[in-house]
């Protein structure tokens, strides 16, 4: 478990204040679906997937997209318990729509790419 410090908390929360999360969700997705195409087969229910301007542009990508970024949130309001705060989610992913967990450090490198823009 991390033990963060006051002033370690403060600046987690004073940068993630300044995140868009849903332009900044939105094209973290879309980036992570274009640069990394097999992942679109997690997807296959949001429609057009095409093209990158297809991907860009869609609206289901956008909205998930703003989902997961807001799950971002949730996880620095509980700073000290992220292991719950997550554990449903992961077992969503994990046993309902097994999702290997190999995806998450390709997700977590998309991630990496939205922090140039906050």
């Amino acid at each position: 478990m991390v033990h963060w410090s006051a002033e370690e908390k403060q600046l987690i929360t004073g940068l993630w204040g300044k995140v868009n999360v849903e332009e900044c969700g939105a094209e973290a997705l879309a980036r992570l679906l274009i640069v990394y195409p097999w992942t679109q087969r997690f997807f296959d229910n949001f429609g057009n997937l095409s093209s990158p301007t297809a991907i860009i542009g869609n609206p289901k990508v956008r909205a998930h997209g703003k989902k997961v970024l807001t799950s971002f949130g949730e996880a620095v309001k509980n700073l000290e318990n992220l292991k719950a705060t997550y554990s449903k989610l992961s077992e969503l992913h994990c046993e309902k729509l097994h999702v290997d967990p190999e995806n998450f450090r390709v997700s977590h490198e998309w991630r990496l790419s939205i922090s140039p823009s906050t």
